[in-house]
């Protein structure tokens, strides 16, 4: 098949694929502009971040499989792709540990001002006084507000730090998850705003959809300790940031932020950003899912997830497939996929 990878992929996945038959075009910094104009006659996208808008959907008229290399499928228009008979798919699970580890890896340093240290010592400044003020993690009350693959994830590093975890009431989690919630003794309340008001320190690890959208806000965050820490590592959207800009100016509340509401298109560019320039806020870049163990664990998946969709098979689809009207290569495209539709 043909296939398009817009977005940063390992050269031994992408080998992998050639030496499977496939013919790769390998364009990882194009924008949303470009990828429409490049598209052609791919029959598979591979992306990450890139935005793939219904205009793009519709200029590749080949097209029959969007893939998401990671979880979030939130940049993907995906009611668009359902409508053209095309195949949204993400790779769940695969970058778990990436991002709960720098979940921690946040906390850690705000708890220990570890940013503001080494800025201070490259400029020369020894202030041993100010950084040895810091309350320790041990014996804190963490909050993780969903308890998915990330989340439990974050979980189990925050109990092995000798936190005690709270997370929300359930009944629908599955038996392994449910086991190992009890393993952890990770505490139950029954909703976001009663975690919040719980705990020193609330980890997001929730999808966006309509009822997350904004989950954080002022009412929330009114909730939470006067020295509360908000760890975000999902999406932006999550957190009104106007809100919480508010809350750590009113009453001191510190935030480790890897994704924000207006963040670039693409690797590089200017961000302008009250909330990521706030000297409240440790932020990242984005870079939760970005370590050579979950890129080359996520790429290994999208490897199978073609094959399997060369086969005839569609894994992770998450768009309700509806009959698309008739598109140039359509029916050539169906054959030369096992008559996956």
């Amino acid at each position: 098949m043909r296939i398009l990878v817009a977005d940063t992929f390992p050269e031994t996945s992408l080998a992998e694929l050639s030496r499977l038959g496939h013919e790769c075009v390998y364009q990882p910094d194009l924008d949303s502009e470009q990828l429409r104009e490049t598209l052609g006659e791919a029959e598979v996208l591979v992306v990450r971040s890139t935005p793939v808008t219904a205009e793009t959907l519709e200029a590749g008229g080949a097209l029959r499989m969007v893939i998401r290399a990671g979880s979030g499928t939130n940049t993907i228009d995906s009611a668009a792709a359902a409508r053209l008979g095309i195949h949204v798919c993400n790779v769940p699970g695969r970058n778990a540990v990436a991002v709960a580890e720098l979940a921690f890896g946040l906390l850690l340093a705000l708890d220990r001002n570890i940013a503001d240290n080494v800025a201070d010592l490259r400029a020369g400044h020894w202030d041993k006084r100010r950084y040895s003020r810091a309350r320790g993690i041990h014996g804190r009350r963490v909050g993780v507000l969903g308890l998915g693959r990330i989340g439990l994830r974050f979980a189990e590093r925050a109990a092995a730090f000798g936190t005690h975890v709270y997370a929300l009431d359930n009944p629908e989690r599955d038996r392994q998850t449910r086991e190992r919630v009890e393993e952890l003794g990770i505490e139950l309340v029954a909703d976001p705003h009663e975690l919040a008001q719980t705990c020193d320190v609330l980890s997001l690890h929730l999808p966006l959809t309509e009822a997350t959208h904004h989950i954080v806000d002022r009412e929330l965050l009114a909730r939470m300790r006067s020295d509360a820490i908000l760890l975000n590592t999902s999406r932006g959207e999550l957190v009104d940031e106007d809100a919480l800009i508010e809350a750590m100016e009113s009453r001191g509340i510190r935030a480790g932020i890897d994704v924000f509401r207006d963040e670039p298109e693409g690797g590089t560019g200017n961000i302008t950003s009250r909330l990521a320039a706030h000297p409240n806020v440790y932020g990242t870049h984005h870079i939760g899912a970005s370590t050579e163990q979950a890129q080359q664990a996520v790429a290994d998946e999208v490897v199978h997830m073609i094959g399997a969709f060369r086969a005839g098979s569609v894994l992770h689809c998450v768009n309700e497939q509806h009959s698309p009207p008739e598109r140039t290569g359509a029916a050539a495209v169906s054959a030369r996929s096992g008559g996956v539709s």
